[in-house]
């Protein structure tokens, strides 16, 4: 039986930060690790989500695994949106300070100059609004948030609630999910962080957070 974990970058990223976290998963899990590529910028969130269903199609797996970091988990849901998502062999979501009620600090950035521009397509459709949602898929779904604020959305504008310095905590609760934990992390911290990867592989594992 093989499994395979996908990983999805969040926004003007590219996968390659996730090195290290993709590592110990593999390691953790005796699996194999891989990163999904998209723009982040210029394309729909629509088209990004097309583009990881095909790239999902195409990955021999028993079990396939989802770790969506930041925008990245919206491509995930995205894709679980869509017929696309139940034609894939199962497995389990984690996902990783992703600001699944819409993003304070991209509505921040969008009423700068350019900021609009600077953010893109996908992040215009997913970050910008605020909205409800429930996450209805069959799938175990893990959401991990951070409570250290330290990060670039600080230059944005004050948070008073709990934050990982760009996402708040209270924009990573998906009603419908199957557990969410806030750990001392920050938001690009997380894909760095052992005990994130623990607790990642934890739950792709077991469809539990080790507490």
């Amino acid at each position: 039986m093989s499994t395979v974990v996908v990983y999805v970058h969040g926004l003007w990223l590219n996968g390659w930060e996730s090195l290290l976290l993709r590592r110990r998963l593999a390691r953790q899990l005796k699996c194999a690790a891989l990163s999904f590529g998209y723009s982040s910028v210029s394309l729909a969130v629509r088209e990004n989500a097309r583009a990881l269903a095909a790239f999902l199609a195409r990955t021999r797996a028993d079990t396939l695994h989802l770790v969506g970091h930041s925008m990245g988990g919206l491509v995930i849901l995205e894709l679980f949106d869509s017929a696309a998502g139940s034609a894939l062999p199962p497995g389990r979501i984690v996902l990783l300070g992703s600001p699944v009620r819409g993003s304070r600090s991209a509505r921040n950035l969008s009423r700068l100059p350019f900021g609009r521009r600077f953010l893109g397509l996908t992040a215009h459709e997913v970050l910008l609004p605020e909205r409800e949602r429930r996450w209805t898929g069959t799938r175990d779904l893990g959401v991990i948030a951070g409570n250290v604020p330290l990060g670039a959305g600080r230059l944005l504008g004050r948070f008073v609630a709990p934050s990982d310095g760009t996402v708040l905590v209270e924009e990573t609760h998906l009603p419908g999910a199957t557990q969410h934990l806030t750990l001392r992390t920050t938001h690009s911290g997380m894909v760095y962080s052992p005990l994130v990867a623990r607790q990642t592989a934890a739950f792709l594992r077991d469809g539990r957070f080790a507490l």
